[in-house]
Parts: structure tokens; C-alpha cells; sequence
């Protein structure tokens, strides 16, 4: 038979082992909190990251843009001088 002094050492027993889950459970969640800073920091070099590819994105679609304007004008160019040789060349026939 179980007296009440012995279930109240039994119960004392199981609460110092939870006590000592509970304290295991504050370790760990200090360390996801260190977790939790480690992501927020690479979060945060991330966006930084993502800020300088949009910005490089935006150069290029500028050189692009440019080159495109660039090369028609030395086609229109090329084009004003073919014709203008033709019609010198037909001129003087």
C-alpha cells in the first residue's frame, strides 16, 4: 500500500524532474533565440544583396538601352551613306 507520504515523495520526485525538463526547455530556447538573431542578420544581408542585383539589373537594362540606340545609329548611318553613294553612282552613269 502506498501511504501518503511516500505518494508525496513520489509526486516531489516527478516535479523535480519536470523542473529540470522545464530548465532544459529555457536552454534551448535561449538558443533559438540565437537562432532566431543569426537568421535576422542574414535576412538583413539579404535584402542588402537583393537591393545591389536590382540596382545592377537597372545598369544593364541602361547599357542595353544604349547600345540599342547606339547600333541604329550606325545602321541609320551606314544606310545614309549607301544610299548616298548610290545615288552618286547612279548620277554618274
Amino acid at each position: 500500500m502506498w501511504s501518503d507520504t511516500r505518494l508525496d515523495e513520489r509526486f516531489d520526485s516527478i516535479d523535480k524532474r519536470f523542473d529540470a525538463v522545464d530548465r532544459r526547455f529555457d536552454s534551448i530556447d535561449k538558443r533559438f533565440d540565437a537562432v532566431d538573431r543569426r537568421f535576422d542578420a542574414f535576412d538583413r544581408r539579404f535584402d542588402q544583396v537583393d537591393q545591389e542585383f536590382r540596382a545592377v539589373r537597372g545598369e544593364i537594362g541602361a547599357l542595353q538601352r544604349t547600345m540599342i540606340q547606339v547600333g541604329g545609329g550606325l545602321i541609320a548611318a551606314v544606310l545614309g551613306v549607301l544610299v548616298t553613294a548610290l545615288g552618286i553612282l547612279v548620277t554618274q552613269l
